[in-house]
């Protein structure tokens, strides 16, 4: 959430900023205009206050005088009543304000690209090799198949489309993935985390899918509780309510966790495939920083997440998304885009992000400096990756002429040395049955 105070000294800054995001000036007018009457209200109801507190001190008088107090009793209830009646107001007018400054995005940061589309990013590098294939390269989700190793009719079968079963091999090559990938980020320092996968409503308002993205989630029914979408939920909200130390800052957490999400919206885009699924794993990376760190430690998170790329041997590239194409949250986000031969093109498999006080100024995590003043934290988050969309690389770019895949060095000994997916060894039960 902003900082309305922010906002009261520099509306018109602010308009500019946010105009690049698709915000509307009348948007910000709204939420000065409501601010402003908060303000009028709750000044009427410290006056009416400190009049009945002399009207008080007037029963007590009368009756210390043998006095009637009956017209200053009466004037004390009148004023409660307006009291009463003012404080409503406030409540009412406090529900519609923070909805809609609950709604309002970050502020871009300087240097992100401008465009209220997601065209325009900005590339800041290139790494790795493009493999050049002597043959035409096939589709990961057409390799898969082919070996045995995903399943994706039995999936809609059982749950619906973009749903898949990973079989034998298959199975064993994510789970080398995502161990991979939780070890290298636990050599970068980061605490592994197992949370909880069902949140309640206000930790998704804490990291900003609440009020605005509820259509993009799957809850449960009947109950304040939500499958997570990201580990960027429960391991950002695990401070929230909270004054960490600062001697304990900056703070890394990483987690595996399955996530869930209805893409709504996506009708029609990556029908086929490992790419947009309404269950996936994902290895995510957190960071609670002081805000003169946050910066520094954004460009640190990426590259956390590039060793991983770099250590499978896939080629990427890293552009700096548009003002309208990064989350909600984030202030400025590098994303992390594996090239996929098939497709001739590349595909997003991580999105780093500063996201600076937004966040925690919904979760109210705050740390104390020396002085014994409070400040808000910095959080960062960042896909540390997208396990499946990792495996749908693999699967391509590692891909032979005679339909096997060669598992990348640094993932072998997760494989229990297993140096390539074949039909023969891809998938045992069918083996045998082939036999």
């Amino acid at each position: 959430m902003l900082d309305i105070k922010k906002i009261r000294r520099q509306p018109d800054w602010f308009k500019e900023k946010l105009a690049t995001r698709g915000v509307k000036a009348e948007e910000i007018d709204e939420v000065l205009e409501l601010d402003q009457k908060r303000r009028d209200l709750l000044q009427k109801v410290e006056t009416l206050k400190a009049q009945r507190n002399e009207a008080s001190k007037k029963i007590g008088e009368a009756k210390r005088n043998g006095e009637s107090a009956d017209e200053a009793i009466a004037e004390t209830r009148d004023l409660g009543d307006q009291i009463k009646a003012l404080d409503e107001q406030v409540d009412a007018n406090d529900k519609v304000f923070y909805d809609k400054m609950s709604r309002l995005p970050n502020v871009p940061n300087e240097g992100v690209p401008v465009s209220l589309t997601e065209e325009g990013s900005v590339e800041l590098r290139k790494v790795g090799q493009i493999r050049d294939f002597d043959f035409e390269p096939k589709h990961h989700w057409d390799v898969g198949e082919n070996l045995g190793i995903l399943d994706f009719d039995r999936a809609r079968k059982v749950s619906g489309a973009r749903f898949v079963y990973y079989l034998g091999l298959g199975a064993q090559l994510e789970r080398a993935v995502y161990n991979f990938m939780l070890d290298e980020h636990m050599n970068d320092g980061y605490t592994e985390v197992l949370p909880p996968y069902i949140v309640n409503a206000e930790s998704m308002y804490g990291t900003g899918q609440f009020p605005k993205f509820k259509e993009g989630v799957y809850q449960v029914n009947g109950e304040d509780m939500t499958l997570i979408p990201t580990a960027e939920v429960p391991l950002t909200n695990y401070y929230r309510g909270d004054v960490i130390p600062e001697k304990e800052l900056p703070v890394y957490v990483t987690a595996l966790t399955p996530c869930f999400r209805s893409e709504a919206g996506a009708a029609g885009r990556d029908t086929r495939g490992l790419i947009r699924m309404h269950q996936f794993n994902k290895v995510e990376m957190v960071k609670y920083t002081k805000p003169e760190d946050s910066w520094d430690e954004l460009e640190k998170m990426t590259a956390n997440a590039e060793n991983i790329l770099k250590k499978l041997g896939l080629p990427y590239h890293v552009i700096t998304l548009t003002t309208s194409d990064m989350s909600f949250t984030a202030s400025m986000t590098h994303d992390l885009e594996l090239w996929m031969p098939a497709q001739n093109k590349y595909r997003e498999v991580s999105s780093c992000s500063n996201c600076l006080d937004f966040q925690a100024r919904r979760m109210h995590t705050q740390y104390r400096d020396a002085d014994g003043k409070l400040h808000y934290v910095h959080t960062l988050n960042g896909s540390g990756l997208a396990v499946g969309r990792t495996v749908a690389a693999i699967l391509e770019n590692y891909q032979n002429a005679d339909g096997s895949v060669t598992i990348p060095d640094v993932l072998v000994p997760y494989m229990h040395g297993i140096t390539k997916i074949t039909k023969e060894n891809a998938v045992p039960f069918r083996n045998k049955l082939n036999k």
